[in-house]
């Protein structure tokens, strides 16, 4: 007799094979541990740091322990407020400047060879440039305050913008993009239905570089000009502690400026996620 192969049922579009779990519930149970595992890794370094500066008897004033940064935090926090609010004003407008001005720059030199051509190894150019060079002659042309200082943040947060924008637009399906052609579908159609949904992981990898580099240009404006819009950002603070020897409070700035870019990269972060959670797999946790 001839053996009867059993075959499986066929599946129904989007139908999940029988005895698959939800891939929400097979991933669910990560989410302690990636929210555990830094928090543990943090506690060990610092518990670690601070009992290395108390052991060793090391001067507050050379490396003050995480104990001494914290204080600093909390009797600086009525003069820190300002310098950050600041900080983050020239940070997020640098990041927003950055963002609108790299994305049309892509789109420009996707849609039209003649723009990369012509543009892109300026982009290049601009990148290489030392932004601690470029800040003082942004303020001799513009003066010291808060403008200056968002564009010399915007300066240094456009490249990444532009490049991921221009690689994600070009990394399109050729297939797809002959299939719009064979409908007869203009190019913007293409742009904004095709070429644009498909480059958004690098469109938002772009944008999650630029948020920390935003902040980094606000701090390097904010070194070169010595004050912003009047009043000194965290930059500012960061050269007065440094001269004064005030080494935990110098912390306590670093600190701030590190939450300034961490707020920034967690906004993207969640946009990204909205976006692409739903459909595209670097936004999906992996299943073991």
């Amino acid at each position: 007799m001839t053996d009867v192969i059993e075959r499986p049922a066929p599946q129904a579009a989007g139908e999940r094979p029988a005895g698959e779990e939800p891939r929400a519930a097979a991933t669910s149970y990560r989410w302690p541990a990636r929210v555990g595992v830094p928090v543990l890794f943090a506690v060990v370094v610092l518990g670690a740091w601070q009992a290395w500066v108390t052991l060793a008897d090391v001067p507050a004033y050379l490396v003050p322990g995480p104990l001494d940064i914290l204080v600093a935090l909390r009797d600086g926090a009525p003069d820190l407020v300002e310098p950050t609010l600041v900080t983050m004003q020239e940070a997020y407008g640098g990041f927003a400047l950055a963002a609108v001005t790299g994305f049309a720059a892509a789109l420009l030199m996707a849609r039209w060879k003649f723009f990369e051509l012509g543009g892109y190894p300026y982009l290049v150019i601009l990148q290489t440039i030392p932004i601690i060079a470029v800040a003082p002659i942004f303020v001799v042309w513009f003066g010291a305050g808060v403008a200056t200082n968002t564009l010399v943040a915007a300066m240094i947060a456009v490249f990444p913008v532009a490049a991921n924008t221009l690689t994600g637009l070009k990394s399109t399906d050729r297939n797809l993009i002959q299939l719009y052609r064979m409908a007869g579908a203009p190019p913007r159609v293409q742009i904004l239905s095709l070429r644009i949904p498909h480059a958004l992981p690098e469109i938002m990898t772009g944008l999650k570089v630029a948020a920390s580099s935003a902040a980094i240009g606000a701090i390097v404006g904010e070194f070169a000009a010595g004050v912003g819009g009047g009043q000194g950002g965290l930059g500012y603070a960061i050269t007065r502690s440094a001269n004064q020897l005030q080494t935990a409070e110098l912390f306590a700035c670093v600190v701030l400026a590190s939450v300034v870019a961490l707020l920034l990269f967690a906004a993207v972060t969640f946009v990204e996620w909205l976006l692409l959670h739903r459909w595209h797999e670097s936004a999906t946790p992996e299943e073991e």
